[in-house]
């Protein structure tokens, strides 16, 4: 009778257990950030200061002109966060309704030419980009480097046929740097970065333009409170990131 009894309190305990389920495990996250190319470096150094401070999340970042980002944003891309190298750009999609909150500034930045090691072509200035001879290269129309270049020599009264127009910053440096252009309007953190590749040929403040930098969630995040959390780091821990490269604060 009490192996009866035994077996049937077995079979009640196991049947309770097996109805029991264990902890779920976390979760892990991703957070995709599509942001301006003049923000490579910083951003993916920030990215992984990040993840770190959050276990079980993974930045994915996505770099091109802020244009070219804003156009995939508006074809259907899916991200949590956009972060543009100008105010335009990111008001676009706001008047799209593909912002969420309002945008904010994080970081500012300058121009300046950019020419070979060694300043080869002797260029002291935006009125030398003018000069015959000289192969300079800047930023398509429609990206934030190429219009803020157009400001600069229009102020400074400089009439510059480029060879090329190129989508960003990065491919006018690289250009710059393989000997295939003489010089181009990027900004100083991209000169910066390219390190003893290239030199810089400083813009003097009454010609040169500030550009500010501007950050948001997006509509359709996935990841919202994420998101806000990463914004948030980059207006805080990330600004000793951002002035190493070059970037001035917001």
């Amino acid at each position: 009778m009490r192996s009866r009894v035994t077996a049937g309190l077995i079979a009640i305990l196991l049947a309770a257990c097996a109805g029991q389920r264990a902890p779920a495990a976390p979760t892990a996250s991703t957070l995709t950030v599509f942001a301006a190319s003049s923000l490579t470096d910083a951003f993916t150094r920030i990215g992984a200061d990040f993840q770190t401070a959050h276990p079980g999340t993974t930045v994915h970042l996505t770099f091109a002109g802020s244009s070219t980002l804003a156009a995939q944003i508006q074809q259907g891309a899916t991200g949590d966060v956009f972060a543009s190298a100008d105010q335009a750009t990111m008001q676009r999609l706001a008047d799209a309704g593909l912002v969420s909150g309002s945008p904010s500034i994080f970081a500012r930045n300058r121009l300046q030419i950019v020419v070979a090691p060694g300043n080869p072509r002797h260029i002291g200035g935006l009125a030398d980009l003018s000069r015959a001879g000289l192969i300079v290269l800047l930023c398509a129309p429609s990206v934030p480097c190429g219009r803020y270049a157009s400001q600069a020599l229009h102020a400074a009264g400089v009439t510059v046929t480029p060879a090329s127009q190129e989508p960003d910053v990065k491919a006018v440096v690289s250009k710059v740097a393989l000997g295939e252009a003489d010089a181009g309007i990027v900004y100083v953190t991209d000169v910066k970065a390219a390190g003893a590749g290239v030199q810089g040929v400083d813009i003097p403040a009454r010609f040169n333009v500030t550009a500010d930098y501007p950050m948001a969630v997006l509509q359709d995040s996935r990841q919202a409170a994420l998101a806000r959390a990463f914004i948030n780091y980059v207006l805080a821990g990330g600004q000793q990131i951002l002035a190493r490269d070059g970037f001035a604060a917001a």
